[in-house]
Parts: C-alpha cells; sequence; structure tokens
C-alpha cells in the first residue's frame, strides 16, 4: 500500500480561492475590506519570507495588506504603541505580530495587548480560553490547517483516536482541543511519555508537531492510518547540503499509512490560508470576543 499524498499547497490554493469570493461578497454587500497587518520587529530571513507571503496572499485575495517594521532596537513599549494604534483602527481586522520577537520584548506581553476580536493568531488568553471550553473564537492558523488536511481524507473524524506528539502552545495543544471539538478521542504524548511508540501505534490520525527531525518511524504508524506532519527540520543530506524533513520518517510511512502530508508542501501552505480565513471572520465579525 502506498499512501495518499495530502497536497497541502493545492488545498491551500482552494481555500485561498474561496476566501477572495468571501471578501468579494463582503465588499459588495456591506462596503468592508477586511484588512490584515503584520508588526515585523528586527531582521530575521524566515520571518523575513514569511511577512512577504502573507502581504502578497492577502492582497492576492482582495484584502488590504498593512506592515509595521521596527529595528531590533526598538524597545517593548514602542511595539504596544504600535500595537495600540491598530487595535484602534476600524480599516485593520486582524493583527499579527511576527515571532519570535527580540529577548528584551516581553512577547506574552504583546500578544496579550491585541484586542481578542483582532487576534488572527489565536493566541490570545481569551481565545485560547473560549477555544478550550469550545466557543467560538479565533483559532490558531496551523493547528485549523492541521484539521482541515485530515478531513480532506475523511470528513468525519469522530470516533478516531487521534496521537498529537507536541505539546506547545502554538500546535500541540490547541490542535488537540480542535480535535475534541470533532469527537476524536485525543492523547498528547512528548518528549516524556514513555514507550512514545506504543502510544503512536495505536493511533488512527497522528499528528507530529515535536521538532525533532524523522522521530517518528514507519514501524510507529498504525496500518491505514493519517498522518499530518507539522515539523520543518532542515538537516544535512548525503551531499552535505540541507534539505528539509519533517518529524516522521516519510518515506517509511509512506508505505503503511493511508494518506499522509510531504514536508514541505503540506501543512505550511495552510497556514497562511488559516490565517486569511481568520482575518475574513474578523472582519465580518463573527466570533467576537465580547
Amino acid at each position: 500500500m502506498t499512501a495518499e499524498i495530502i497536497d497541502g499547497k493545492a488545498i491551500a490554493a482552494a481555500l485561498r480561492a474561496d476566501i477572495a469570493r468571501r471578501v468579494a461578497t463582503l465588499k459588495s454587500r456591506h462596503g468592508v475590506t477586511p484588512g490584515l497587518a503584520v508588526v515585523l520587529v528586527g531582521e530575521n530571513a524566515a520571518s523575513e519570507v514569511y511577512v512577504r507571503n502573507k502581504g502578497r496572499q492577502t492582497l492576492e485575495a482582495g484584502m488590504t495588506s498593512f506592515e509595521h517594521r521596527l529595528p531590533a532596537t526598538a524597545s517593548e513599549a514602542d511595539v504596544l504603541a504600535i500595537v495600540a494604534r491598530l487595535n484602534a483602527d476600524p480599516k485593520v481586522h486582524g493583527i499579527l505580530v511576527q515571532l519570535p520577537l527580540p529577548p528584551h520584548i516581553h512577547t506574552e506581553v504583546v500578544l496579550r495587548a491585541i484586542d481578542p476580536d483582532k487576534d488572527v493568531d489565536g493566541f490570545h488568553p481569551i481565545n485560547v480560553g473560549k477555544l478550550s471550553i469550545g466557543e467560538p473564537c479565533l483559532a490558531p492558523c496551523t493547528p485549523t490547517g492541521c484539521v482541515m488536511l485530515a478531513k480532506t481524507v475523511q470528513p468525519k473524524l469522530a470516533g478516531l483516536e487521534a496521537v498529537v506528539i507536541g505539546r506547545s502552545t502554538i500546535v500541540g495543544k490547541p490542535v488537540a482541543q480542535l480535535l475534541l471539538r470533532e469527537d476524536c478521542t485525543v492523547t498528547i504524548a512528548h518528549s516524556r511519555t514513555r514507550d512514545l511508540a506504543s502510544v503512536v501505534r495505536r493511533a488512527d490520525l497522528v499528528i507530529a508537531a515535536v521538532g525533532r527531525p524523522e522521530i517518528v518511524r514507519g514501524t510507529w504508524i498504525k496500518p491505514g492510518s493519517i498522518v499530518i506532519d507539522v515539523g520543518i527540520n532542515r538537516i544535512a543530506s548525503v551531499d552535505g547540503k540541507p534539505r528539509l524533513v519533517g518529524d516522521v520518517a516519510y518515506d517509511e510511512a509512506l508505505v503503511v499509512a493511508r494518506a499522509i502530508t510531504p514536508v514541505p508542501g503540506g501543512v505550511g501552505p495552510m497556514t497562511i490560508a488559516c490565517l486569511l480565513q481568520n482575518t475574513l471572520q474578523a472582519a465580518a465579525g463573527v466570533n467576537r470576543a465580547g
């Protein structure tokens, strides 16, 4: 058996096209153009590429893109001042502060300063709390994308045994909450889980988000399961050149799983698409934190 390869690029492109149609409807019916503001502090090559892609895809969806760039020497007060202005700007419906921030700026202080109704990353404690109790909210983008990818293979996830490897507040914990909403039976595993292999072997759905290259071996995968690989790890190949691999040993899992996401081209493209979806929801007044 060879697994179905879940094409994150194609699925994200279809989602962005649907978002563009809904944005056009919102403009024509209500005169509202969704606006996404990104705050970038310092110079980080990966962040620069990500912000550039966000800006391009925001415009392609018919939204307005705002970028605010600060030097690495900017103070926490400088960042908070920009966030405050964006909170008060009616043209801005979504605010994203690009992480990581320089070490002298407290990330949690900045994230808590964002208006929960504009928190399109889904990191504000109000949105985190609403997600945990099952209320409508702006949910984190990568976890949302993971669930959407799994549902392209099996639209109804109810009853599946899901194992999430990783307990971060960015992916592991929120994706577990989203899977509970889908009526999965969820186990969160992590670096201190005893006999991790046996835990993973139970899973009908595996979400690997631990940040360790190819830690999940093909022998760990239950035949016929769905594997969503969030990991992006840079390692040296045989010729010494760097290459990207996920948290799952892809070639090994490919002959066991029912379906699997590649790295790259799997979960990654969904993150920005889900960010645009959250911005549209915020502009439409959906999931007000209140």
